[in-house]
């Protein structure tokens, strides 16, 4: 048997990208649009007045009052209180939970933090009482349920900082986004600018979609997993556009169609290695990262593999629409010319 197992992977393909260019366009209008559908369905779930008249600001503070519907936010964009413990042996969980009920803060949420011998417990702030007092109360029903307590850290979020975190973010992702439209501008053509920016809300709305779905936690691990696919997506769109680049000046008379599937293949082993190697990485996080990372896990597995489909299939073929005409002046490189009749 021979190794590496590498040597087995075809050394050039010949896909039709382009072709099937247009059933994976309506596949991505389609999941954008249902993204969208689960933040509305998620955000109005309750009465909308309701809900639009709870942020008592500017249209920043409503759009956080939809997205802390919209999504499962955590303490650091809804406001709250977490208590981190140690002790000498395993915490039962069910016990503090039990305990911690009894202060009566509303809904507590009581997890693993690393290993069985920490633990954090979540609140929400409870309108009309006195934060601080709240987090003593549950520190002393945890003090009543676990002998030889120790308490690590106790952070407490208030909702105007929660909101202003939250569209932070959301600022830190537009600004990204209009940064690497400059980028790939400055680097590019327009067109291609356009294109990567379209396969990078493709990405964004999508990772973000399916937190929303799946009512996974939203928090701020979860923004910079986003800016992490968002500097994933564009390395990866750099590459094949760089490539795309190089072949529309090499193959002048070639259909633009057929470039863009040459340039793809090229480039595909590339993409599909690098691809392999961060997931397999970020397949042990998931594993052994625990409850905490785990949104940031998941959202990076899911962005790279949505990050590749659309360097592939999103921002490459959004090349032909955009551009109106080729370049056609000069001739065919002869070394091009035996290639195409070869």
């Amino acid at each position: 048997m021979k190794w590496p197992l590498i040597r087995y992977l075809p050394k050039k393909t010949n896909f039709r990208f382009v072709k099937s260019a247009k059933f994976f366009a309506t596949l991505s209008i389609l999941c954008v649009l249902a993204s969208f559908a689960s933040f509305a369905s998620a955000g109005f779930r309750e009465n909308p007045i309701a809900l639009y008249n709870a942020a008592a600001g500017g249209p920043l503070e409503k759009l956080g009052a939809v997205g802390s519907k919209a999504f499962n936010l955590g303490i650091d964009f809804q406001g709250g209180t977490l208590i981190e413990f140690t002790a000498p042996f395993a915490i039962d969980l069910s016990r503090v939970r039990e305990y911690a009920d009894r202060a009566d803060v509303g809904e507590v949420q009581v997890q693993n933090f690393g290993d069985d011998t920490h633990a954090v417990v979540r609140f929400e702030n409870q309108p009309g009482r006195d934060t601080n007092e709240a987090a003593e109360a549950v520190q002393a029903q945890i003090r009543l349920a676990v002998d030889s307590v120790s308490f690590q850290n106790v952070a407490v979020v208030g909702p105007k900082v929660s909101g202003e975190l939250f569209m932070s973010g959301v600022i830190a992702l537009g600004l990204a986004i209009v940064l690497m439209l400059v980028y790939i501008w400055f680097r590019f053509e327009l067109q291609f600018g356009i294109g990567s920016v379209m396969a990078l809300f493709h990405d964004v709305i999508l990772t973000m979609g399916l937190l929303s779905v799946l009512r996974i936690e939203f928090s701020l691990t979860t923004i910079a997993a986003l800016l992490t696919i968002v500097g994933y997506s564009m390395n990866d769109t750099v590459v094949v556009f760089d490539r795309l680049r190089e072949n529309l000046r090499k193959y002048k008379r070639m259909p633009i169609a057929e470039v863009i599937d040459l340039s793809i293949n090229e480039t595909l082993s590339r993409t599909i290695i690098t691809g392999l190697t961060a997931i397999l990485a970020l397949f042990s996080l998931l594993y052994l990262g625990g409850p905490t990372l785990f949104p940031f896990t998941f959202a990076m597995i899911f962005g790279i593999v949505i990050g590749t489909y659309s360097s592939i299939y999103v921002a490459a073929p959004s090349v032909l629409l955009l551009r109106d005409k080729r370049r056609s002046a000069g001739s065919v490189a002869p070394e091009a010319e035996a290639q195409t009749s070869g």
